[in-house]
């Protein structure tokens, strides 16, 4: 039996993304995204929020640099990988991160929390730019991924 790698989020991005384009010339966009869950037990209620490092390639990639922002919530489709790459102590570091398929804007277009055009990205699934040149983990360098 062939197996799945697929991942559901919705979130709201930590930060505007980031494109930059691979040694091919292909464009990708990096952009970190929070999601919440919200329990209770004894009227006391705790929160948890879950970083998710996502990548975006050719036009999606374009997209998402063109139309998200800090604040913005999304609905996104992907999978998941898991690369790793020296620093620059010449440690070996590992980072899990999300290759988008597709993208969905949630809000209404006037909501500065949300607002989308309703916009569906393509469905490039190309590969993750590999080393470090494609970043660390979650919202910082390579050198500041916590393991």
């Amino acid at each position: 039996m062939a197996g799945v790698n697929k991942v559901i989020l919705i979130g709201r991005l930590g930060a505007d993304p980031e494109m930059k384009y691979g040694s091919s010339g292909t464009p990708f966009t990096t952009f970190n995204l929070a999601t919440s869950e919200t329990w209770g037990r004894d009227g006391n209620r705790e929160e948890r929020t879950e970083w998710h490092r996502i990548i975006a390639f050719g036009k999606l990639a374009e997209i998402c640099a063109q139309y998200l922002t800090k604040g913005k919530q999304v609905y996104l489709e992907g999978r998941l990988q898991t690369r790793s790459w020296e620093d620059k102590d010449g440690n070996k570091r590992w980072t899990t991160e999300i290759i988008a398929r597709d993208m969905q804007m949630l809000g209404s277009p006037g909501d500065s929390q949300g607002g989308g055009t309703g916009e569906r990205g393509s469905s490039y699934g190309g590969p993750a730019p590999a080393g470090p040149a494609a970043g660390g983990g979650a919202g910082g360098s390579e050198d500041d991924i916590p393991f």
